[in-house]
């Protein structure tokens, strides 16, 4: 399955949550939400700085997580942002791609 990265910042109303029902709670609810859709949380870390939260998660399909997305930005209580994660072995194989490239104005 694909692997996706998910990079969330709280709104105020979102960090209240967390601090009243703790980072393991988020967990769980992270990982049903995963599984609702078919996907499995690989990892949720809190961080410092601009992102309160990286997330990964394997996937099914980008529909899937475009879902989880819609439904997390929509709620106000989290900004969203989502990255599709390669392995060395897919960047192996694209690097082995020869596409037809013109860049512009040339």
């Amino acid at each position: 399955m694909p692997k996706y990265l998910l990079q969330a910042s709280y709104s105020a109303e979102g960090a209240k949550g967390v601090i009243r029902d703790g980072g393991s709670k988020r967990r769980a609810a992270v990982s049903e939400m995963a599984a609702s859709v078919g996907a499995k949380l690989e990892g949720l870390y809190f961080t410092f700085g601009d992102e309160d939260v990286y997330v990964i998660v394997d996937a099914p399909d980008n529909a899937s997580v475009a879902a989880v997305s819609l439904a997390v930005n929509a709620s106000g209580a989290v900004r969203l942002k989502t990255s599709v994660i390669l392995t060395p072995e897919e960047m192996d194989a694209a690097a082995k791609k020869a596409p037809s490239y013109r860049p512009p104005g040339h």
